[in-house]
């Protein structure tokens, strides 16, 4: 590990998860609205988003637990390289679990990949990262973007993003915005966030829940063997917050903390 390590909080179930994740993000917003007036965050697919619904959906607890939609710039952390309604778009499932449900007047500004671009994976990746240019200042005057906050799952092999175990894009470190046609998971074509980009985020926090993760739970924290979550880890020490239920982490010897 780094000089810091991550944050583990388990739960029961993603009843109790919910509403902790809930109250990190809405930290995460009040910090990114007061830093640059705007919530800038970037999130990944799977069951990410229906978690996320589950938690940002919910009815405010008072003035503090408020979910401003209308400042966030929601990006997205990967996304396949298929139309925006099609099954495996990662646009798609956070439009169906969360996007569609939030009220008119709060609807956020969304990030999507340009379709334009789905049968060439370098000029779509590169027209992506022109977006997080225009957001994020020039690459002249920063040399990575800083989200407030990437929402990132783990994947049961240690991925994340589409960041594969024992991939040469691990090894990238001038792109912020990677195109990739051989993803082991299908669909095979593939953008991704580069590590550089996801190490340097304010915030960055996995959810993770499920007792088919606790082997590779075993091997990110008690192993730390080189799995890109684990580099993630790594990358961002204190910065980086997992939250787990319980049957996700069972065996893993790695200290848990209270969530406060």
């Amino acid at each position: 590990m780094g000089k810091t390590q991550p944050n583990l909080y388990a739960f029961p179930g993603v009843d109790a998860l919910a509403p902790a994740l809930r109250s990190y993000i809405i930290q995460s917003q009040a910090a990114g609205i007061a830093r640059h007036g705007a919530f800038k965050i970037a999130v990944s697919g799977g069951s990410l988003p229906k978690t996320l619904a589950q938690a940002l959906l919910a009815p405010a607890q008072g003035s503090e637990d408020r979910v401003d939609f209308a400042h966030w710039e929601i990006f997205f952390a990967d996304e396949r390289a298929v139309p925006l309604d099609h099954a495996d778009s990662n646009y798609a499932l956070l439009k169906a679990e969360l996007l569609d449900k939030i009220p008119a007047d709060q609807k956020p500004t969304v990030h999507a990949i340009d379709v334009a671009h789905l049968d060439d994976l370098q000029e779509l990746a590169d027209q992506y990262e022109q977006v997080l240019v225009a957001s994020f200042a020039s690459r002249d005057s920063v040399r990575l973007p800083i989200f407030d906050l990437l929402l990132l799952g783990c994947g049961p092999d240690g991925h994340t993003c589409s960041l594969f175990p024992g991939h040469p894009l691990l090894r990238e470190t001038s792109a912020w915005v990677a195109p990739i046609d051989d993803s082991p998971k299908p669909p095979p074509k593939r953008i991704t966030l580069t590590l550089p980009v996801v190490n340097h985020a304010v915030r960055v926090a996995f959810v993770a829940t499920g007792a088919g993760k606790k082997d590779i739970m075993k091997q990110i924290f008690d192993q730390n063997d080189g799995l890109p979550c684990a580099l993630v880890n790594e990358g961002t020490g204190e910065r980086c917050s997992w939250f787990v239920d319980e049957p996700a982490v069972e065996g893993v010897t790695f200290p848990r903390r209270a969530f406060l």
